[in-house]
């Protein structure tokens, strides 16, 4: 038995898995340097093209597994081709796939992201990222009783639905895990913080990044000095019973908040190839730390190393330790 950051929290190392990553899983096929040669009027050379898989909880649950961890997901594919490639690269990567749903009416997503020169990206993404007809069920948490359950992808599909997410959670307490919570910007259906304000204070450790504590918490981003900025963000989500919040802030590292106080840690210095996937590889690096009993900032140290080789190379799941 270890004690986590969380006084008063004990991980059961007999537990059955480390990590239960419940959200996302995609295809990714990234383009890299399109803008940068127009070769012809409707022809354009790019500097890469490349598939990987992804998503928020295939990212975490790969870098888990990279790290040494026993990592499992809950996700919706379809019996489709990129439903098939994820099934399979994920057992590849050691992660347990046995609580992936696999429904023919479910059209694996597939995001295209166009990296820029700096390593910022954009992204389209069709209606099959709603996952319609799939919703993970709560008893999946109890029978995988992980140390951790990671609501990879909060706010968007299949964690875009109130009661949903809230049983999860309740599930999530009643098995004695800790709760980490990565969050997302809605894209077709959105939660808003109240609408679970009852089962905020389950939550051991929450990972907006600044777009998206701006738009939760209504704090418009990049405002006055940055350390007030992102402590008055920090207060909201505290506000709401979170017990430790991690706001990632890209280049500027993340801002941690807890019972112990607010503090700063900066990312460390390296050439940014492609940012994807770098808050996913983030939580996995913190939740190897919260799994080795380590205190929050070594956590926190854990995690902007891991983003930091993430964003080093192209794609957010292929980065090996």
């Amino acid at each position: 038995m270890t004690e986590n950051v969380n006084k008063g929290n004990i991980i059961d190392e007999t537990a059955g898995c480390d990590v239960l990553c419940i959200g996302q899983a995609v295809i990714d096929c990234i383009t890299r340097g399109q803008e940068a040669d127009r070769h012809r009027e409707n022809v354009f050379r790019a500097e890469r093209i490349e598939l990987h898989i992804g998503g928020d909880a295939v990212n975490e649950s790969i870098a888990l597994a990279d790290l040494g961890h026993r990592p499992a997901i809950a996700c919706g594919v379809g019996t489709d081709l990129a439903g098939n490639l994820l099934r399979s690269e994920l057992a590849n990567r050691g992660v347990d796939t046995s609580e992936i749903t696999v429904m023919e009416s479910l059209t694996t997503p597939i995001a295209q992201l166009v990296v820029h020169q700096d390593g910022g990206r954009h992204s389209i993404n069709s209606r099959a990222t709603m996952l319609e007809g799939y919703l993970p069920d709560p008893e999946i948490v109890r029978r995988k009783a992980a140390r951790i359950v990671s609501f990879a992808s909060l706010f968007r599909a299949p964690l875009d639905q109130a009661e949903e997410v809230r049983a999860l959670m309740l599930a999530a307490k009643e098995a004695g895990a800790l709760i980490s919570v990565d969050t997302k910007l809605p894209t077709f259906r959105e939660i808003r913080l109240q609408e679970l304000a009852d089962v905020w204070p389950l939550v051991d450790f929450i990972f907006p990044n600044e777009k998206e504590a701006a738009y939760h918490t209504g704090i418009p981003e990049g405002e006055g000095d940055a350390a007030e900025h992102f402590r008055k963000m920090s207060e909201v989500f505290r506000g709401y019973g979170i017990k430790n919040v991690i706001i990632k802030a890209g280049a500027d590292g993340c801002y941690i908040s807890n019972d112990e106080g607010f503090r700063h840690l900066p990312a460390l210095p390296v050439e940014v190839v492609d940012s994807t996937g770098a808050g996913d590889n983030f939580v996995a690096g913190f939740l190897s730390g919260v799994l080795r009993g380590e205190d929050i900032m070594a956590c926190a140290e854990r995690g902007r190393a891991r983003a930091a080789q993430c964003i080093s190379r192209m794609g957010a799941s292929d980065k090996k330790s």
